[in-house]
């Protein structure tokens, strides 16, 4: 049995070990709490037009983003009505969960090692930042986790991935997510 107490994420005891003293080597961070860490990653899952025909799929986008996460996600919902796409106000469209902690570490952990890899022609992922330190990315199919049984999947989604630092600068949250070993293409 695992004991919770004392138990601390992989990643989060190898951020705390060697991840932060080479930061602070490579950019010559002169405090501690100028090294950039993990501050969230959000997950979310968009049905789209399928969630408008049938509304058993957001619920199944939910309760696969549920399962993944291993904490409980949101349904998202249509803002307003717009009558092309046959979507009314309050329709669900959708799920997001964020992560924090040691979820967060725990999640990263099983993407880098586990879904990763199992992604069919996989070269690694495109260096995708927003200016700010926070790394977007995209997978065809959340069927790469291990939590979803494939038997059981009756549609395959599409997933956003947001990891969000504290880093100021690209190249910063680059080096970070680097040592976390994130396969960047370049």
């Amino acid at each position: 049995m695992l004991d919770t107490q004392n138990y601390t994420p992989r990643l989060k005891s190898v951020f705390k070990d060697s991840i932060r003293a080479a930061m602070k080597e490579e950019f010559g961070y002169k405090n501690d709490m100028q090294i950039p860490r993990l501050d969230k990653i959000v997950l979310n899952i968009g049905c789209g037009a399928e969630a408008v025909r049938d509304s058993k799929k957001a619920k199944s986008a939910h309760e696969d983003l549920t399962r993944i996460a291993g904490q409980m996600a949101v349904v998202t919902k249509a803002k307003k009505s717009i009558a092309g796409f046959r979507v009314r106000e309050e329709m669900p469209l959708g799920a997001k969960v964020t992560l924090r902690g040691d979820r967060m570490y725990e999640f990263l952990d099983r993407l880098i090692t586990i879904a990763m890899p199992r992604i069919r022609d996989f070269r690694g992922v495109k260096p995708s930042f927003d200016g700010r330190g926070n790394f977007a990315m995209g997978l065809k199919e959340h069927i790469v986790f291990p939590e979803i049984d494939f038997d059981k999947v009756d549609e395959v989604w599409g997933m956003d991935i947001i990891i969000t630092t504290t880093a100021d600068t690209d190249a910063e949250a680059k080096a970070l997510l680097k040592h976390f070993n994130m396969p960047f293409t370049s």
